[in-house]
């Protein structure tokens, strides 16, 4: 009689569920984000907002940003992902929506500020999240999936929040924004459970997940974090970099409008395939990283490899100064928006490929720090240099030179990636 062999269990897909779930997050992160860059005309016309105070007004958003980072990952770490992420969001739900009560330059100055503690909650809880639901080799694709509703949201913003403005008024905007974000709460806390606590996880997946997990230890306090050059090389790189981000998050609309007399109408298709591109680079870094690991590349040369390609994907658009059409900025941006989002899924998934899951929140929390106040940084610089001379040629120069100096400075502190043994 022929030998009948029972097939293997199929390993299960649940933890994908769990990483839409951090893609929606991240995806409302960036509308709520959003809406007061896509408003800035309008809104400096209505309260007579110039470009300082509009810099000083994201200045205090990156404050609150920076400082809620370094509360919001040890948080995360100490209470864990489902509570914490839960919290994240309830603030920044209410504080999106605070916007609609406000007039002045110091209410959005205050309503800004609670927003950017609440929403620096986002990725230590999502990092902490994929660190605890994928093995290594998935992590990266799963970041660039999650990030790229960084990209999603910024693009839903532009198709949104300016028919909300003009129809119903802008402080409608906020309202709407805020509504999401409150939905999303419900659902994360329906929904997640540790994975060997969830009903939706299969043995075989559960097997799968912990493959290349390192065991959950104990917290690990920032002193024994903060004197290892592998967390200096993840601040570092995030100083230098993230705000190049926050430049093109909370300029871009306003750069068209003055530079290339887009009204708010007209800003959305451009916005949108900007943010299109973004969302590709983020997925293909993640991609590229997994398929150079699958050909039996090093984890430290498949890492920086995928990096140092995002890195020169960013550099054309310090040419954008010096181009007159529309349409041709908009593609230097473009191409700039997906290097540099390839270029942050990997970086994100460098703190989980350098340390233990339970440092893994603490570590993101105070790289986004660092990127935080750099976004602090030329948050004043470019308010007071636009104030000044309204030229955005210099910023563009600089946004295409940080990230190849940012590469070198990883490769001097961590010449090799490989995990770091630490204990609490």
């Amino acid at each position: 009689m022929p030998v009948t062999v029972a097939p293997p269990q199929a390993v299960g897909r649940y933890r994908w569920r769990i990483c839409a779930l951090l893609f929606f997050a991240t995806t409302i992160n960036y509308v709520d984000r959003q809406v007061l860059a896509l408003l800035a005309p309008m809104l400096q016309t209505s309260i007579h907002m110039s470009e300082l105070q509009y810099g000083n007004i994201v200045f205090t958003f990156q404050l609150a940003y920076a400082l809620g980072l370094l509360m919001m990952g040890r948080v995360i770490d100490r209470i864990g992902t489902r509570i914490g992420y839960a919290l994240a969001i309830g603030l920044w739900s209410l504080a999106a929506m605070s916007h609609s009560l406000v007039s002045t330059v110091f209410g959005f100055s205050v309503v800004r500020f609670l927003l950017g503690l609440g929403e620096s909650g986002n990725f230590p809880a999502a990092i902490k999240t994929v660190s605890e639901w994928f093995p290594r080799r998935e992590r990266a694709l799963a970041t660039g999936i999650f990030n790229s509703g960084s990209n999603v949201g910024a693009t839903l913003a532009p198709l949104t929040v300016p028919w909300i403005a003009v129809t119903l008024g802008w402080r409608w905007a906020f309202v709407f924004t805020g509504i999401f974000s409150a939905t999303w709460i419900v659902v994360w806390l329906r929904t997640y459970r540790a994975p060997e606590h969830h009903p939706g996880v299969t043995p075989a997946e559960l097997l799968h997940i912990r493959s290349e997990t390192i065991e959950l230890q104990p917290t690990i306090g920032w002193g024994k974090l903060l004197p290892h050059r592998q967390t200096w090389a993840i601040l570092i790189a995030k100083f230098m970099t993230d705000p190049i981000w926050w430049f093109f998050l909370f300029w871009l609309p306003k750069y068209f409008f003055s530079q290339h007399g887009l009204s708010l109408t007209k800003l959305g298709l451009p916005l949108i395939v900007i943010y299109n591109f973004a969302a590709v680079g983020s997925v293909g870094g993640g991609w590229l990283a997994k398929v150079l690991l699958r050909r039996g590349w090093s984890l430290n040369a498949a890492r920086k490899t995928t990096m140092l390609a995002c890195a020169l994907l960013v550099m054309p658009v310090v040419f954008v100064g010096h181009v007159t059409g529309t349409w041709s900025a908009i593609a230097l941006v473009s191409l700039a928006c997906a290097g540099h989002q390839g270029w942050s899924a990997n970086l994100f998934t460098m703190v989980s490929d350098v340390f233990p899951t339970s440092a893994v929140g603490s570590v993101t929390g105070i790289g986004g720090f660092g990127g935080a106040v750099g976004g602090m940084l030329i948050a004043r610089g470019t308010g007071m240099l636009l104030q000044a001379t309204h030229n955005y040629t210099s910023l563009f120069v600089l946004a295409g030179s940080v990230y190849i100096v940012a590469l070198l400075i990883i490769q001097l502190l961590i010449p090799k990636l490989q995990p770091l043994e630490l204990k609490p």
